[in-house]
């Protein structure tokens, strides 16, 4: 295991922050120019499985070659193994990317990733494993009803307290228009039998035409869905579902300042509150207007209407911070992000993961 307190490793922000430590940071190498977009899961013996994206090919684009790797944690997330275990080789003819994974209500191990075939094929994929991720099922595709360029984001599946498994895509491109839209049509999918099989919900309507990129989900405390959505309005955009996923409210703007980049929404399971990490960047500082950074975090107490503790954890301006993927343990908090710098080009080609002290999180600055 490397051991790290996270001081003194490269690229890491920890400055006047007794409640974060960098724990890992998987940086490019020869043959291996990008390391991103991953996901973790608790397994049964203790251990925390962390399943992230390793690109094998030259440029380290969405497009580039790659497989899915893993990294284990016998200590809570304190410490992580040295070196990255192929799981998945990789199946779509461009690559396999953006993992989720989920501890089912049946005790399953599901795994979701992008299997990408080309610019017009790039569906959601499903993986089930038994035994604690040792083995996995074969691939089953979670979309079956349209074809085309659809968007997954890493750790955006959810199951809801009916047990109703329920993701959002952003579809950009479809076989019979070559023409890529930067506006990603948002659908659901759901499904009521454990993953075998899934249904569409209906569009979500836009209105303003506002570009609608990388939607994310969290159930509200009434059974109520949130969806919110990269977008270029200055803010993150949202929507609700008030029958588990099916129907959607049209979107809109909300009050978390954002540039063109994901955030994360997850609930607390010690407090029932929610955690926001995202760029709390509302570009009147030339320097990093239309930036990924810095990296900050938020929580709510009335269900996402209004923010507070807010702290930013990565605010190097060179940074690049995005796609996280948010795991709690007893006491703290994983962060998997991208924590690259745009200088030498490495913004998504580095992974971290940051640990933070759930008590830390509440404190008054």
């Amino acid at each position: 295991m490397i051991a790290s307190d996270g001081m003194g490793i490269p690229g890491s922000n920890n400055k006047g922050s007794r409640g974060k430590k960098v724990v890992l940071r998987l940086e490019p190498g020869p043959g291996n120019p990008r390391n991103s977009e991953g996901d973790f899961v608790a397994l049964e013996n203790g251990r925390i499985l962390f399943v992230y994206t390793h690109y094998t090919g030259s440029s380290g684009s969405d497009n580039d070659s790659a497989y899915l790797a893993a990294r284990y944690s016998d200590n809570n997330g304190k410490t992580w193994s040295r070196d990255g275990e192929k799981i998945i080789e990789q199946e779509g003819k461009l690559n396999i990317m953006s993992v989720s994974l989920l501890r089912l209500q049946n005790n399953e191990i599901a795994l979701f990733y992008l299997k990408k075939n080309s610019v017009t094929d790039c569906i959601p994929v499903l993986r089930i494993s038994n035994d604690e991720a040792k083995t996995w099922s074969d691939p089953q595709p979670c979309i079956t009803d349209r074809k085309g360029y659809f968007v997954l984001n890493n750790n955006r599946v959810i199951q809801l307290q009916n047990g109703r498994l329920v993701f959002a895509v952003a579809l950009h491109q479809s076989p019979d228009d070559q023409n890529f839209s930067r506006i990603g049509r948002l659908w659901s999918y759901y499904s009521d039998d454990n993953g075998r099989t899934w249904r569409s919900g209906r569009e979500v309507q836009n209105p303003e035409g506002i570009v609608t990129q990388e939607p994310g989900l969290v159930e509200l405390k009434n059974g109520d869905i949130l969806m919110f959505i990269r977008s270029d309005a200055g803010v993150q955009c949202i929507s609700y579902s008030g029958d588990k996923g099916e129907t959607w409210s049209p979107v809109e703007r909300s009050n978390i300042k954002s540039p063109i980049s994901p955030a994360s929404i997850e609930r607390i399971p010690s407090t029932g509150d929610l955690l926001l990490v995202w760029n709390n960047n509302d570009g009147e500082d030339p320097a990093i207007k239309g930036k990924r950074t810095p990296l900050t975090i938020a929580i709510s107490k009335d269900e996402g209407k209004t923010w507070e503790k807010i702290k930013n954890i990565e605010t190097d301006p060179d940074g690049w911070y995005c796609y996280t993927a948010i795991h709690f343990t007893r006491k703290d908090i994983l962060l998997g992000h991208c924590a690259g710098s745009r200088s030498k080009g490495t913004g998504l080609g580095v992974t971290q993961i940051t640990r933070l002290k759930t008590g830390w999180i509440y404190k008054t600055d």
